[in-house]
């Protein structure tokens, strides 16, 4: 597998970064994770737009790094066996000298990557969950390799036998630990609005955009955790996981235990949209 590093593709086992990188030492480091359908990366101009965003938020100067991300996004797709799969994109800010100050001129570190999908989520349609409180730090809109609190919060969930953490904050579920959430209260589907609270998430905005199109009422509004415990469906949506029904949250039962129908017509929705993405009839 080849892989992009610093201007150069080289094999995955060549490629190498100093230890004194601050990715490694500090985690002072961004990302993005874009999939690719039929070749195409979706919604590849608001995915490298957010990169560019949390490279913005944590003072990174681009011009220590220039790169063409639209070039090596179509060169990676391009090397996906079946056409479908993610982009893992990471920029760093360098290697140099341990100390906590923002070094003076150092590169960027610039790393990407393809990986194929490992199997289809259109058949992975439901999930469980679990709701544990949001220790993560303020600014959740920054896609930060700095992960280890939603990685300790997978892990719980994952201890408890559930497949995602749903976080609690202030009384409201702003988020999943890797995903947005939505929950079908009353007649109205509520999910939390773009904030610091939150990962503003690219499938979120085309779910948003589909239910609008299927007359689905949405308010962006995060839920109640009381709000949650009475919802008739809980979905969450990624770039991985797409738009999947949350089945049971705390072991009990979300309506009657199976995926609802907001659930069914957003995922066929989300289905054609992929087909369409896959034709080149959308990006």
């Amino acid at each position: 597998m080849l892989v992009y590093l610093n201007g150069d593709w080289i094999p995955a086992d060549s490629a190498r970064v100093s230890v004194f990188d601050r990715g490694f030492v500090f985690g002072d480091s961004v990302y993005e994770v874009i999939p690719v359908y039929g070749h195409r990366p979706f919604r590849e101009a608001a995915h490298l737009a957010r990169l560019k965003a949390s490279m913005t938020a944590v003072g990174m100067d681009e011009r220590l790094g220039p790169v063409h991300w639209p070039s090596v996004c179509a060169r990676l797709a391009e090397t996906l066996p079946t056409g479908d799969g993610t982009l893992y994109l990471q920029v760093t800010r360098g290697a140099a000298p341990r100390q906590h100050a923002f070094p003076a001129n150092a590169p960027l570190t610039l790393f990407a990557y393809a990986r194929p999908r490992v199997s289809e989520p259109a058949g992975n349609v439901a999930c469980t969950a679990i709701l544990c409180d949001d220790i993560r730090w303020a600014r959740c809109d920054i896609k930060t390799t700095s992960l280890i609190a939603n990685v300790l919060l997978v892990q719980e969930a994952l201890s408890r036998g559930a497949d995602e953490a749903l976080l609690v904050r202030d009384d409201r579920v702003n988020e999943g630990a890797v995903s947005n959430v939505f929950a079908v209260c009353g007649e109205q589907l509520l999910t939390a609005p773009r904030s610091h609270l939150i990962l503003g998430g690219i499938t979120r905005d085309v779910v948003l955009e589909l239910a609008a199109g299927l007359g689905i009422a949405v308010e962006e509004r995060a839920p109640s955790r009381a709000e949650l415990s009475d919802a008739r469906e809980v979905l969450i949506t990624g770039s991985s996981r797409e738009v999947t029904a949350v089945t049971r949250i705390d072991g009990k039962p979300v309506g009657d235990g199976r995926p609802g129908p907001v659930f069914h017509r957003l995922h066929a929705a989300f289905q054609t949209f992929k087909e369409e993405v896959r034709m080149g009839r959308r990006m």
